[in-house]
């Protein structure tokens, strides 16, 4: 009897046993919680009108206030103000902000001037505009932010109509542009947007996004604020999200008049920064969090490391194809109407080659955060 056969198919076959295992994992992932995505309905709230206080934090963004604020200011709604926070711009960002003033009154300036021995990220900038702000309910966006229309406003407040809604999700999508970066730059977004809207609809919620994000200022000093994370120089959105979220008090808002569009790096080197920026607070995420997390990245890596090992030394071609392409035919399904809902559908003619690439390109982002210097959100 020739034992070394033996042992080769049963190395090859623990190794198909763990391919399945990281496509089961997989399944459970896309059928018991993402696919709340593709059946979600919204619920009426066309009553509800509370009077909102809208943040941005800006620094040097003369251009992109000129550019975006006024579709900011002159939403469709009963009674809000405008709170842009100049935080120690040397730019034009300050006349940008008069001379809009003297056209629309509910715009309101809070100046943070720059002192040499203190430095400070964006989580001041927010407290101050928080503080200023003379509303119960705060909806934020960012500078380089186009609401999708004037009904942005409406969509999300409304959500507040049930008292016991404190947190509401809006999706924060990016512009559309020719080439393959701009593509990868939105599928990032997406997937990432079909992660968190998903597991919050399963009274999971553990982040939003800082670009269409709204919460209850109540809600904000109740958790005394970024107090357990200030010391992080990122997470204003998703480490407050995830430290304040209960398994009822947050809803989500995708109709496509509530998305925010912003401006999309050009470079992969801008993205990255980018990118690099974001991810350093995925470790300060609670441990149920990091563990789903982990598991859905883990089981991707394992499923296509494992699928090109298996091609590689001929174990069962085809049943190993077919069930890559199971997995890939689940994952389509599952994508059609999110894409539709956050206006994504172009990406779903490539997302198998960009989920690919990334692969690649996320680790990269982990690896520089220990051995580059640190970026500010400025």
């Amino acid at each position: 009897m020739d034992l070394s056969v033996f042992a080769e198919s049963t190395v090859q076959e623990k190794l198909f046993g763990l391919f399945v295992l990281a496509l089961f994992v997989q399944l459970c992932y896309y059928l018991a919680y993402f696919s709340r995505l593709s059946l979600f309905k919204k619920t009426s709230t066309e009553s509800f009108f509370p009077p909102v206080s809208i943040i941005i934090c800006a620094r040097n963004e003369e251009d992109n206030l000129a550019a975006f604020l006024p579709d900011v200011l002159e939403q469709d709604y009963p009674t809000f103000e405008v709170v842009v926070v100049n935080d120690c711009s040397f730019d034009n960002t300050a006349d940008v902000l008069k001379e809009l003033t003297n056209k629309y009154p509910h715009l309101k300036i809070v100046t943070i001037n720059e002192t040499k021995n203190h430095e400070h990220g964006k989580k001041i900038a927010v407290m101050m505009g928080v503080k200023g702000a003379s509303n119960e309910y705060l909806l934020f966006t960012d500078a380089d932010c186009k609401p999708n229309s004037k009904e942005w406003l409406r969509n999300m407040a409304g959500n507040f109509s049930n008292k016991e809604t404190e947190i509401v999700l809006g999706y924060g999508g990016y512009e559309k542009q020719k080439g393959f970066l701009n593509k990868m730059i939105r599928f990032d977004t997406f997937f990432i947007a079909l992660q968190y809207l998903s597991f919050a609809l399963a009274g999971k919620t553990y982040m939003g996004v800082g670009r269409n994000l709204a919460y209850k200022k109540s809600l904000f000093f109740k958790m005394k604020g970024f107090a357990s994370h200030y010391h992080i120089d990122s997470g204003d959105d998703d480490l407050f999200v995830n430290e304040a979220a209960t398994k009822h008090n947050s809803k989500i808002e995708i109709s496509i008049e509530s998305h925010t569009i912003s401006r999309v790096k050009k470079t992969f080197m801008g993205w990255f920064a980018q990118k690099r920026r974001h991810i350093v607070t995925f470790k300060h995420y609670n441990a149920k969090t990091k563990w789903r997390l982990r598991f859905i990245g883990g089981s991707q890596y394992l499923f296509f490391l494992l699928f090109i090992i298996l091609l590689a030394i001929r174990f069962e071609p085809i049943l190993v194809a077919s069930l890559f392409f199971l997995r890939q035919l689940v994952q389509l399904i599952i994508f059609i109407k999110p894409m539709k809902l956050l206006n994504e559908k172009d990406l779903i003619y490539i997302f198998p080659v960009v989920e690919f690439i990334l692969l690649f390109v996320y680790p990269a982002f982990a690896i520089s955060n220990f051995i580059l210097k640190k970026v500010n959100w400025r």
